[in-house]
């Protein structure tokens, strides 16, 4: 059992998901690394244009800046990033992690 709630419903928050290539094929490991980051919801290796599905909690203390410089830089092989900020989710309900 456990606790979800709709990002939308909370005041200030968001959430980007990021899709993720890396360097190398330790796909596995880099995904464990990114679910291990601070505001990580989560992390899906998958098949396509990138390597990594990263889900994220944004709020007014934790921006997107502040995600790329503080938590993705301590993830060695990152080879490049495309951010999607969701305007307008249906159905996402994620655990709290702020």
């Amino acid at each position: 059992i456990s606790g979800l709630v709709d990002p939308e419903s909370l005041p200030g928050h968001q959430t980007a998901i990021i899709g993720v290539k890396i360097k190398n094929m330790r796909l596995v490991e880099k995904g464990e690394e990114f679910s291990n980051l601070n505001g990580v919801i989560s992390v899906a290796v998958v098949t396509g244009r990138y390597d990594l599905i990263v889900q994220v909690l944004l709020n007014e203390d934790f921006s997107l800046l502040e995600f790329y410089t503080n938590e993705v830089t301590k993830v060695d092989d990152v080879q490049d990033v495309e951010t999607f900020i969701v305007y307008k989710g249906y159905n996402i309900n994620v655990p709290y992690i702020l």
